[in-house]
């Protein structure tokens, strides 16, 4: 069983910063890929940045240039800083991995943002 907690999230002006955490059970090594999800009401859960186990990130579009996703092997923690932010990041955002091991997705609880001025 692998345990991903996040922390962080709260409520942030528009153009405001926010550094979400997500603290994992196991080491970043037994992951393939961890990552960011976030799902607003209404709509459906999307991907917002994604590490893999070599360092590689992938982003969404709409949040290309203002949030970045790093991962701390020592604690072990992944971290997304969002700067920034705008109304519609506003949403559960929820960590995720894919165990090495056995190729299943694992998710937090999630943590809620809110951006409003």
């Amino acid at each position: 069983q692998v345990l991903l907690v996040e922390s962080g999230g709260g409520l942030v002006q528009p153009g405001g910063s926010l550094k979400l955490s997500c603290a994992a059970s196991r080491s970043p090594g037994s992951f393939l890929t961890l990552g960011w999800f976030r799902q607003a009401p209404g709509n459906v859960r999307e991907t917002v940045a994604t590490i893999t186990s070599t360092g590689s990130t992938n982003y969404a579009d709409s949040v290309k240039g203002r949030f970045a996703i790093s991962i701390d092997n020592t604690k072990p923690t992944v971290y997304l800083q969002m700067n920034g932010l705008k109304p519609e990041d506003t949403a559960v955002y929820y960590c995720t991995a894919v165990a090495r091991l056995n190729g299943m997705t694992y998710w937090g609880q999630g943590t809620q943002v809110t951006v409003s001025s």
